[in-house]
């Protein structure tokens, strides 16, 4: 039973280590990469909403990809942004769980939609007769909703897990709140929070394995097909597996990170790994598929012709 001394600190101190130096650089840096995330995120989402041609399964999932990145800097940046520039780098306890809901909901929808992407290209290319009765627009939403919904569940339970335990400490090894930061606070036992986090571990392992397996077999169909359907897959297919390459790679150091902490490894650099997901990633995703995606970057272009003239008239 859990000591009825111990409860929730109202307030909880991250962890900025000598970056509060030169914080007004790092604040300025953080407001500029969101400016970015935000502008090429709403360019590449409001360019697909606004043109029937690219509603198709491919730009539709492109779109929510889009959007659960502008999701995640919102939930990441604006608070990371007023703990730069504050005296002093604190937490309430309520928002250092909106934190973490939001952070891990945007890195769970990443890799959801990612398989979404691997299914959407995989029936494509390797089952093209069925592509148009499988990948229909209300199925598409469908599974974009399914993706969402699953991730808000799971996120949910394990949040209230989270929220059960009385903490002993209020100091976060890190610049914002995770789960796990906050689980190793506790003053009981947290070993049903483990198994639920193996759980989602080992069932995010499963997805990235599917991506993965989807993607050698569109490989190996490409590869028996002519140059045209070669080029084609290729063009489409590997800005799927540039995102999906680094973001795994990413969570594969927060997870390294988090369970087993380098003691030797500088505190700066730690700092940089753990936030390379929730900063690159929805940073590169809508510029990799804005400018890489033809039919993306001819719309755009022909948006920005249609403004220039506009301000001309």
């Amino acid at each position: 039973m859990p000591n009825s001394t111990y409860s929730h600190p109202s307030v909880l101190a991250l962890s900025f280590g000598q970056m509060t130096e030169v914080k007004y650089l790092y604040g300025a840096i953080v407001f500029l990469i969101f400016l970015m995330i935000a502008v090429s995120s709403s360019t590449v989402i409001c360019t697909i909403i606004l043109h029937r041609t690219l509603h198709e399964p491919m730009y539709i999932f492109i779109a929510a990809l889009c959007m659960n990145g502008l999701y995640g800097s919102i939930c990441f940046f604006p608070a990371l942004f007023v703990n730069l520039v504050s005296q002093i780098q604190t937490i309430s306890y309520i928002s250092c769980l909106i934190q973490i809901f939001g952070i891990h909901t945007y890195i769970g929808c990443e890799i959801t939609v990612l398989a979404a992407m691997a299914f959407d290209r995989y029936v494509c290319i390797c089952n093209p007769l069925r592509y148009n009765s499988l990948m229909t627009f209300s199925n598409v939403f469908k599974i974009i909703g399914a993706a969402w919904l699953y991730i808000i569940i799971i996120i949910t339970i394990h949040v209230i897990l989270t929220i059960r335990l009385p903490l002993c400490g209020s100091v976060i090894e890190k610049i914002y709140c995770d789960n796990w930061s906050v689980v190793r606070l506790s003053c009981i036992d947290t070993t049903v929070n483990n198994i639920f986090g193996i759980l989602i571990t080992s069932v995010t392992s499963l997805l990235f394995v599917y991506i993965f397996i989807s993607y050698v077999k569109i490989l190996m169909v490409c590869m028996k097909s002519s140059k045209n359907v070669k080029a084609k897959a290729l063009q489409t297919c590997t800005p799927h597996l540039v995102s999906l390459t680094y973001f795994a790679a990413n969570i594969l150091c927060e997870i390294i990170l988090l369970r087993f902490p380098v003691n030797t490894m500088p505190y700066e650099l730690k700092i940089i790994i753990s936030v390379q997901a929730y900063v690159f990633a929805p940073l590169l995703n809508p510029l990799m598929y804005g400018l890489k995606m033809r039919e993306i970057s001819v719309k755009i272009s022909q948006i920005n012709q249609l403004s220039g003239r506009k301000m001309w008239e």
